[in-house]
C-alpha cells in the first residue's frame, strides 16, 4: 500500500529489502561523537543561560531558550496525611446483617436429609462397614427426596405479581 502511494506522487519504489539490509548492517555500529539523533530544536543547553547585570532592567532580556513552567504542588488522593487522633474513625464498621429469616419444620427436616443422606454414605464407606440396601436407600433416598422438598417449596416470585408493569417502585 505504501509502494502504491509513492508510486503515485512520482517517487521510486522503496526496496524494503535494501533497507532492511542496511539497518541491521549498521546496527552495531557506534554514532560519530558529537551526532545527535534528535532535531536541534530539542537540544537543551548544558549550563543556564547567564543574566545580564540586574542594574538596567532594559538590559534584561528572556533567555532565548525554552521556559520551563512549574506548576504548584497541588495535592492528590496519594499524598494525603493521616492524622493520629483520626486513626480510630479512619476504618469503616459495617452495620449488624439482619437475622437470618425463621425456617419451618419442612425446610429444616429437608436440609437434614439433604445434607445428611450423603454424609451417611460417607461415614460408611470411610469406616469400611457394609453398605446394606437399608443404608443406601436411606442416604441416597434422603438426598433425593429432600432436595427435591426444597426445590418444590422455593419462591416462584408470584408476589410481584400485583404490580402489572413489573417495574421499580419511586
Amino acid at each position: 500500500m505504501a509502494d502504491a502511494d509513492r508510486e503515485d506522487e512520482g517517487a521510486a519504489p522503496l526496496d524494503e529489502e535494501a533497507v532492511w539490509a542496511a539497518l541491521i548492517a549498521g546496527y552495531d555500529e557506534e554514532p560519530e561523537p558529537g551526532a545527535r539523533s534528535w532535531p536541534e530544536a530539542e537540544n537543551v543547553p548544558q549550563e543556564p543561560p547567564k543574566a545580564p547585570p540586574a542594574e538596567d532592567p532594559a538590559a534584561v532580556t528572556p533567555p532565548q531558550t525554552r521556559s520551563i513552567v512549574i506548576h504548584p504542588v497541588i495535592s492528590g488522593p496519594r499524598d494525603y496525611g493521616v492524622d493520629d487522633e483520626d486513626d480510630e474513625d479512619a476504618h469503616y464498621v459495617p452495620p449488624e446483617p439482619p437475622p437470618l429469616p425463621e425456617a419451618d419444620v419442612t425446610t429444616k427436616f429437608a436440609w437434614i436429609a439433604v445434607v445428611g443422606g450423603p454424609l451417611l454414605l460417607f461415614a460408611f464407606v470411610l469406616l469400611q462397614l457394609d453398605l446394606a440396601w437399608w443404608v443406601v436407600l436411606v442416604g441416597a433416598g434422603g438426598f433425593v427426596g429432600g432436595f427435591a422438598t426444597l426445590v418444590a417449596r422455593m419462591r416462584t416470585g408470584d408476589e410481584d405479581d400485583d404490580r402489572p408493569d413489573g417495574g421499580a417502585v419511586v
